[in-house]
């Protein structure tokens, strides 16, 4: 949220609803996103040298008028800072079902799981194609939404290849958990690849984040309707 203009960050996530997405993950910017690549990088730049900030993010939240669920990606310094209950209640208020925050192991994430029940707020577990199944079984414990797939080694942003993620799916298997895919998925045909392979939905970002920061509105609804049909097209596959 914040680029390319705090007021336009409305009418992009009207936008994405509109191009058929499920459920909607809001950026909450910080200055260090470790884990996301370039284009989210600069992304989170041009929102903090506009104004962004967590009271800035919560009130444009809360005016937003879309009807699909809600999650907020951050790193755990903001929700720290501001206060482990304040914040996961801030979202609740704000109309936030979900919080993904990747820099923040699962045996560490107590005090916030806590505060997820108190105010009824889903959190995300993430695993990746090297974690271990000690890992695999606190991420899914912790995981009351969704859990993040984390399709390859490295940080966010678009990739030609997904292999690794079979074996990892694959691993998965046993989990009762919705799985979604993230990290290098970034075209129609990765989209039906994955959900082909057992993923039940895929987190596209910085493909999304690139055309925003371009403010190349039309394209995205086009774009988020071909991922999706590429998905559908990898559920038909994976049931035939």
């Amino acid at each position: 949220m914040g680029d390319p203009s705090i007021e336009e960050s409305k009418k992009v996530v009207e936008i994405i609803e509109k191009g058929g997405a499920d459920i909607i993950e809001l950026g909450l910017p910080f200055s260090d996103p470790i884990a996301d690549g370039k284009v989210i990088q600069r992304a989170s730049e041009r929102a903090l040298k506009a104004g962004m900030n967590p009271d800035l993010f919560f009130d444009l939240v809360s005016e937003l008028n879309v009807k699909v669920p809600l999650a907020v990606m951050t790193y755990y310094n903001l929700v720290f800072k501001r206060g482990i209950e304040r914040f996961v209640r801030d979202c609740s208020t704000a109309g936030i079902s979900g919080i993904i925050i990747p820099d923040l192991p699962p045996e560490e994430a107590g005090d916030v799981l806590r505060a997820c029940r108190k105010f009824s707020v889903e959190y995300t577990g993430f695993v990746t194609p090297i974690t271990t199944p000690e890992r695999i079984e606190r991420a899914v414990k912790v995981s009351t939404g969704f859990l993040y797939i984390v399709s390859r080694l490295g940080v966010t942003g678009g990739t030609t290849s997904i292999s690794p993620l079979k074996k990892l799916l694959e691993r998965l298997k046993q989990y009762d958990v919705p799985k979604a895919v993230g990290f290098g998925i970034s075209s129609p045909p990765q989209c039906e690849e994955a959900i082909s392979m057992g993923a039940d939905g895929v987190i596209v970002g910085s493909a999304i984040v690139k055309l925003v920061g371009d403010r190349k509105y039309k394209e995205i609804e086009e774009v988020l309707r071909k991922m999706k049909e590429g998905c559908l097209k990898g559920l038909k596959r994976r049931i035939e």
